[in-house]
């Protein structure tokens, strides 16, 4: 069969002009290719006793600095533009930092089985150690990195090699078995997030294409797309159609291993935010892991995009612009740079720095003890006047007391016109910051918003929904976003929130945990909330039959009823900072 679309095959780019390749030898045979970046006042030197393989650079004793290293294992390529880091390593030699990027088991230019997860504690524990008796190293070393490269040091935490003094994981989870299945809670198929397997983990090289994802069966697609490249992808066989997924973290759980101090990093505006929080807030309740957990939490996206320039133009985006990224790399990379001159070099005091240092979104940065800040309150909204709910924005009432006598809303959902994301790539959320009003009024949406605000009402904290909901579908799905209602009628996402629900088994209320924000919503604004039943093609839609979605051939619409007010209260909880913070 022909197929119906194109790739492009991402290869190597060239070692950036400031590093020299090593290939760092595993407890299995297996080389991985490693980028050393050395502070000005050291130059490389090869080793005169072999001065022809790099593979084996054990270099004799050399009188000259040593420093301590930053380590960053990573499978998008240490060497392109995408992860920019020769420009990173640039900032950590200058305060004196030797910086260490690796191209995982299997990806780009090192050796072995292209599969995620399973072999990174291993090899993170060689990897430090292949650091820690080189000439240069003090041996001490950090780690650092985003979403997979997060991932990498929380693996090397449960190694517990005794050279890690700290680590600086971004946007990450420490499992991401967490994402796909937070707290044992069903999802719907983040069709997003699993094709990324697909176009990243196949063989050494990155493969990027464009599926059909309206036609059926979806998995034939992916099917098309291996047979083209003429290999597949061992993750994504786990994931699709099955589901079935593994625990990326095995044996040892890294909570359970020696603590390390930690700079967690989070963006308001992150994809995983909540696998995230879920780890903050696990290791600062644990003796013995409390003492050493900090957060920063800004107002941007898993790929650092920041709310203050979105949507983003041309000249600020930082992928395209080298003007753009030199201006936004110094505030990526300082906290790291001053939580690791604390931990890993010992220069600073850890009175130095906040236990919290966090972004009000609109506002400014704030530092505080704990998260959520202390004096904050909870306060619940509750999902009034359902009747307007299918109406353009307002829609129906986010108010201060629940209605008196039971009410109810329907939706329809149809997998075959499923409501549109609005946007292609939720990693990159704020490039866009798409506006979410031309969703409401459409017969598969539902829409609620409280009284324009006289006054900021500050976000800091958890964000949580409660619906009493049902279906005609045996299975069906349900979204939910937080929304900022402008004076203009612009509406634009503050958080989110979805689940995925059996109809056999629904009793009562169902929760959908909206994660966490620091947002401040200001005067002639409104807080808003969406719902819908698909979220396309970001997640694959409920088939309505009961069919998993990847295999099946037929659709089915199916109406959704959400009630609210007497007995079944519908309500929105919010978290919100004392005015005397402000």
């Amino acid at each position: 069969m022909p197929v119906p679309f194109a790739f492009e095959r991402i290869t190597p780019a060239a070692v950036a002009a400031d590093a020299r390749q090593y290939m760092a030898r595993m407890r299995d045979g297996i080389r991985l290719a490693t980028d050393v970046y050395l502070p000005e006042r050291r130059s490389h030197s090869a080793d005169p006793t072999n001065p022809a393989d790099p593979a084996d650079p054990a270099n004799p004793a050399d009188p000259e600095a040593s420093y301590p290293a930053v380590l960053v294992r990573l499978p998008y390529d240490k060497n392109s533009r995408y992860v920019y880091f020769d420009r990173i390593a640039r900032l950590f030699t200058d305060r004196g930092y030797a910086v260490v990027v690796q191209d995982v088991r299997g990806k780009f230019r090192s050796e072995g089985l292209t599969l995620p997860f399973l072999r990174e504690r291993e090899d993170g524990y060689d990897a430090i150690d292949w650091v820690v008796h080189q000439s240069w190293s003090d041996g001490r070393v950090g780690m650092f990195g985003d979403s997979y490269y997060g991932f990498t040091q929380w693996a090397a935490v449960a190694a517990q090699h005794p050279a890690l003094r700290a680590i600086v994981p971004r946007v990450t989870a420490a499992d991401f078995a967490a994402i796909w299945r937070p707290e044992g809670q069903p999802q719907p198929v983040w069709l997003e997030g699993i094709e990324y397997f697909a176009h990243h983990w196949v063989d050494n090289d990155t493969y990027e294409y464009e599926p059909d994802r309206s036609l059926r069966p979806v998995i034939e697609q992916y099917e098309q797309a291996f047979a083209a490249v003429g290999a597949r992808s061992l993750w994504f066989d786990l994931l699709a159609p099955r589901q079935a997924g593994l625990p990326t973290q095995s044996g040892l759980h890294p909570f359970d291993a020696r603590p390390v101090p930690v700079l967690h990093c989070v963006g308001w505006f992150d994809n995983i935010l909540d696998a995230h929080m879920r780890d903050y807030l696990e290791l600062a309740s644990r003796p013995g892991w409390d003492a050493v957990q900090y957060l920063w939490a800004g107002a941007v996206d898993h790929e650092n995009y920041r709310l203050a320039n979105a949507p983003v133009r041309e000249e600020d985006d930082h992928n395209i612009s080298e003007e753009a990224l030199a201006r936004m790399l110094p505030g990526y990379v300082g906290p790291a740079l001053d939580f690791f001159d604390v931990f890993l070099k010992g220069v600073r005091p850890v009175t130095s720095l906040s236990k919290v240092t966090w972004e009000l979104g609109h506002a400014e940065w704030r530092t505080s003890q704990t998260w959520p800040p202390a004096g904050t309150t909870v306060r619940t909204l509750w999902l009034s006047e359902p009747a307007r709910a299918a109406e353009s924005l307002p829609g129906g009432l986010l108010g201060d007391a629940p209605a008196e006598r039971e009410q109810e809303a329907q939706w329809v959902h149809d997998p075959e016109a499923p409501v549109p994301s609005l946007l292609d790539n939720s990693f990159a959320h704020l490039q866009t910051h798409p506006d979410l009003a031309p969703l409401a009024g459409r017969e598969d949406t539902l829409t609620f918003s409280g009284p324009v605000l006289t006054e900021p009402l500050d976000l800091a904290g958890p964000l949580g929904l409660d619906l009493h909901v049902t279906s005609t579908a045996p299975r069906f799905d349900v979204f939910a976003k937080l929304l900022d209602l402008a004076p203009d009628g612009r509406a634009t996402q503050i958080a989110r929130g979805q689940l995925a629900l059996d109809s056999a088994r629904i009793s009562g209320a169902v929760h959908l945990d909206l994660g966490h924000t620091g947002y401040r919503l200001r005067p002639g604004h409104r807080l808003a909330l969406l719902l819908a039943g698909s979220d396309h093609p970001l997640f694959l839609p409920a088939s309505g039959t009961g069919e998993n979605p990847w295999t099946a051939l037929t659709a089915k619409p199916s109406t959704q009823t959400l009630r609210t007010g007497g007995a079944c209260p519908s309500r929105l909880t919010v978290t919100v900072a004392p005015p005397a913070a402000l």
